[in-house]
Formats: structure tokens, C-alpha cells, sequence
């Protein structure tokens, strides 16, 4: 799974990173991002390419309750096609969630220790998400946008630390994922395979472990001494 993530590419440089239309919205440094909270998402509609704000946790349009996106924060890539809760998006609603690093827990005993991937260089990339306009009972009030991560299966790199991760679409795969019309199910699942480049890790403080804590520290490298089967962090 994916459940934590950093957004903090400022706006210009994002767009000029994702050939889009016009800046995105200035959400500002994020170095926590958890399900439940405000993402830009590039989403599969016609026209220009253009980043908009969409909510970690996604809701199927058929849903009774939007508390649901609370559990639907990773949909696995091997059962998109097949998934009630992902199946339609699938087929009709894809994006990508702009990011430029993430963060893995790897289990030590007790212990759960954050590990932060960014792309050499630290740049921003593209995780292939879906996504939802769920409309409220109340007509008059504005759909709800709301978008999850596809994962898959881990490279040797994120795989020494978690069993699944984010899938990382290359350039060169943003135009067949992003087209907004119906393709082939293979195609597309051809397409979320495990990143094939290098990725930067660091071992990062268990501060990061609570979700709502912010800033800089979320991404510093650890002090304390890594810890062992025998022992724990807490």
C-alpha cells in the first residue's frame, strides 16, 4: 500500500513537470500527506492537461456514504478490472496523483520504521490513481472529487522494506493512461508494472508515524540507530 506521500514541488515547477495547461492549485509544502486530505490529481477529462484538488479516499459513485473513501485510499492493481469499487473508474475515470516522494514501513519487531523513496534527484513524478465524482443526496451541493493510488507488487528496492508500492507511470505511459476514452483493460494493465528505475531511499524519524505532523522533519534522515529484531523504537 501507499499511505503516506509528500506533495512539495511548488506550482510553476509542476506544471512545467507535467506539460499542463495552467499552474496548478498552490496547496503549498506538504511532507505528510495522508488519505482523508486534499491532492492534486491530473484527471483523464477532454480537453487541456490540468491539475485540480481532489480527496485522498476514493468514493464510488454508488456509494450511500462518503465516509467509505476512508478505506479506499489503494485499489491493487491486479483486481481493477474486476473490483465493484474500482472496476468503473477503471474503465472511464484514470489520473495520476502528482508527488515527489513516498514513504514505506518496514516492520522491525514491533517496530514500524518509515523509509522515504524519492526519485534520484528528488524531482516530481506521476502514480497512476483513479478517480470519482460522487454526488451528494442534496443536489444543489458540488460532487465530490475523490481519488485513490494503484498499486502493485514492489521492485527489489522498495521490496526489502514493503510488499507492495505506489505504481510510478514512466513518461512515456501518461497519454495511454490518461486518455479519457474507454480502452483496453490489457492495455492498461500492461502499463502498472513495478518502477523499473532507480529509486532514493533513506531510513527517516518514527516522527513521521503520526499522521498530521508537518514539516521538514517528516523527510529528515534518522539519528537514532536503526532499530533490531530484538528490540523496538517505542
Amino acid at each position: 500500500m501507499c499511505g503516506r506521500f509528500t506533495q512539495k514541488t511548488p506550482a510553476d515547477a509542476l506544471a512545467q513537470a507535467f506539460d499542463l495547461a495552467e499552474s496548478p492549485p498552490d496547496l503549498g509544502a506538504r511532507y505528510n500527506i495522508a488519505p482523508t486530505q486534499p491532492v492534486l490529481v491530473v484527471a483523464n477529462r477532454r480537453g487541456g492537461r490540468v491539475a485540480e484538488v481532489m480527496r485522498w479516499g476514493l468514493v464510488p459513485a454508488w456509494a450511500r456514504d462518503p465516509a467509505v473513501g476512508g478505506l479506499l485510499a489503494n485499489a491493487r492493481a491486479e483486481t481493477l478490472a474486476d473490483k465493484p469499487s474500482f472496476r468503473g473508474a477503471f474503465a472511464l475515470r484514470r489520473a495520476i496523483i502528482l508527488m515527489d516522494g513516498f514513504f514505506e514501513w518496514q516492520t522491525v519487531g514491533r517496530a514500524k520504521v518509515p523509509h522515504y523513496f524519492t526519485l534520484p534527484g528528488g524531482g516530481p513524478f506521476a502514480v497512476a490513481a483513479l478517480w470519482e465524482a460522487w454526488q451528494p443526496p442534496d443536489r444543489a451541493a458540488a460532487p465530490l472529487l475523490t481519488t485513490c493510488i494503484v498499486t502493485t507488487a514492489p521492485n527489489a528496492q522498495v521490496g526489502a522494506i514493503h510488499d507492495r508500492m505506489a505504481v510510478i507511470l514512466p513518461r512515456t505511459a501518461w497519454e495511454a493512461w490518461l486518455d479519457p476514452a474507454p480502452a483496453d483493460r490489457r492495455a492498461l494493465a500492461s502499463l502498472l508494472a513495478p518502477y523499473a528505475g532507480e529509486l532514493d531511499v533513506v531510513r527517516v524519524s518514527p516522527w513521521v508515524n503520526v499522521a498530521g505532523r508537518e514539516g521538514p522533519q517528516c523527510i529528515a534522515p534518522a539519528s537514532e540507530p536503526a532499530p533490531s529484531r530484538q528490540g523496538s523504537l517505542f
